[in-house]
């Protein structure tokens, strides 16, 4: 197990590196860089300021915009644009510029934003506290409610318990988070009804104030919802999986040797069933957990007015912030290869009988 786990340690670095350099090539390919970006934004500023200072009209303002775009600045911004190129460091080939961020980004240096004046790592960290807190807590509860229930109906299968939890579980799959998110807002957080739940930020502004309980609940209060809109569609692929993997295992031979030796229905399950059926579960943890901090919270993060990592890599790839795009790309890499490598770990806890060496041998 030791070489297995060894192995797997120095892979992660060369898969790290393989995903970097592909995810970097595709950006290179996306138009309207952050040099013509940061050059509109200087040009439409610009534009507004003359436009402010002639006093003219809408229709004179424009004819003011056409002229500093065209003709006045024509002799500036190529000056301009080789400024910034230089600033930014795309004046290098772009194999230098990929082998620099990579020899950074081995001591966890992602230099600065483009565009926030602080440091990546200053940016990941102070958005991380809400990512963490929407992923862990909607990924706790979808796997203790998923798999208890999965367990449940595989043993009632075809019961009315299995069929009146199945139009659930299909309900709940069929509302997205972002729709059922936003009907919380309005039911429950001042939109039109009630006004039981806070409608942005994490904690409240008194939060320093509070007592040590006092913080716990109101921390708790500011996460009810957004966590209650994440876990409602995510709980039914899980528990349908938990469902038809019990199911599997409880038709197998041995199950069915192990009923025959006197054994119940209990025994059968949490000696034989669960350790086996439970792999399949386990082993996309990691992914759920990843989507869950990332992907899956960037809608909940907007409609909650919660300033996350889902919504700063949302912001960076819309503004073209190249340093925070691969910087969290980097970090979540990282982390799910980490993650993928625990999962298999965990594996081994389940069932001793798997040998990772003697398989890749």
């Amino acid at each position: 197990m030791k070489k297995y786990i060894l192995k797997r340690l120095l892979l992660i670095p060369l898969t790290l590196f393989g995903i970097m350099l592909i995810n970097f090539m595709f950006i290179q390919l996306a138009p309207g860089g952050p040099v013509e970006q940061m050059m509109m934004k200087m040009e439409g500023s610009a534009v507004s300021a003359t436009a402010r200072i002639s006093g003219a009209s809408s229709g004179a303002a424009e004819s003011v915009a056409s002229n500093s775009k065209y003709q006045g600045a024509q002799g500036v911004r190529e000056e301009l644009k080789k400024q910034l190129e230089h600033e930014f460091g795309f004046d290098k080939p772009i194999h230098v510029r990929f082998l620099l961020m990579m020899k950074k980004y081995l001591v966890f240096d992602f230099g600065k934003s483009f565009y926030r004046d602080k440091k990546v790592t200053d940016l990941i960290l102070e958005k991380m506290p809400v990512s963490i807190s929407l992923g862990v807590f909607s990924t706790l509860i979808i796997y203790l409610i998923s798999i208890p229930l999965g367990i449940r109906k595989a043993q009632k299968d075809g019961t009315k318990f299995d069929v009146w939890t199945s139009w659930l579980v299909i309900i709940g799959y069929a509302i997205p988070s972002f729709l059922f998110a936003i009907f919380l807002v309005v039911l429950f957080a001042g939109g039109r009804y009630l006004n039981w739940f806070p409608l942005r930020g994490l904690v409240s502004d008194n939060w320093d104030s509070l007592s040590w309980f006092g913080k716990i609940t109101d921390y708790l209060w500011h996460m009810a919802l957004p966590v209650f809109a994440m876990v409602i569609g995510g709980f039914a692929g899980l528990t349908m999986l938990t469902k038809n993997s019990f199911l599997d295992e409880m038709h197998k031979n041995y199950t069915i040797t192990a009923a025959a030796k006197g054994l119940t229905s209990t025994q059968v399950l949490y000696r034989h069933v669960f350790r086996n059926a439970m792999l399949i579960i386990v082993a996309g943890f990691p992914a759920v957990l990843v989507g869950m901090l990332f992907t899956g919270s960037v809608l909940i993060e907007v409609i909650f007015s919660l300033d996350g990592l889902g919504l700063l890599g949302f912001e960076s790839v819309m503004n073209r912030d190249y340093p925070v795009i691969f910087g969290t790309l980097y970090m979540f890499a990282l982390l799910g290869l980490v993650l993928n490598l625990i999962s298999d770990l965990t594996y081994r806890l389940i069932d001793p009988r798997i040998d990772f060496e003697r398989r890749q041998s």
